[in-house]
């Protein structure tokens, strides 16, 4: 099943960014092996050079690593990057709920208020 890509952003970008999630969810333990390039292309429905430019990403950021001996790449085991993606993650999704209220008409303080009462209804 192809991965569903928007047109605004490049697709290895996308493919970079859903990687990430994977791996700050956990979904890609550390020290896991990401699939291969072929296989993440017959997912995602795309060109292979198109994966490896998104895996080349990453890998300039330090979150996976090839290892010839070991065959593949895998990622991070690093504590230190690891908690850097987090929290870059976190907070691009903190401006990003900021930025969405904004249009919707919110300030800062009553999204922030909103978070609150959505989070003491849980």
């Amino acid at each position: 099943m192809s991965w569903k890509f928007d047109d605004g952003t490049p697709i290895y970008l996308q493919i970079a960014e859903r990687i990430r999630a994977q791996i700050a969810s956990g979904e890609l333990p550390p020290g896991g092996k990401i699939p291969t390039v072929r296989e993440i292309a017959e997912t995602a429905g795309v060109n292979p050079n198109t994966v490896q430019r998104a895996l080349s990403e990453l890998e300039s950021s330090a979150l996976v690593a090839s290892e010839r001996g070991n065959g593949g790449r895998f990622v991070s085991a690093n504590p230190d990057v690891l908690y850097k993606l987090k929290h870059d993650l976190a907070r691009k999704a903190a401006f990003d709920y900021v930025y969405r209220m904004s249009k919707l008409g919110f300030n800062r303080s009553e999204a922030q208020n909103y978070l609150t009462e959505i989070k003491e209804e849980k």
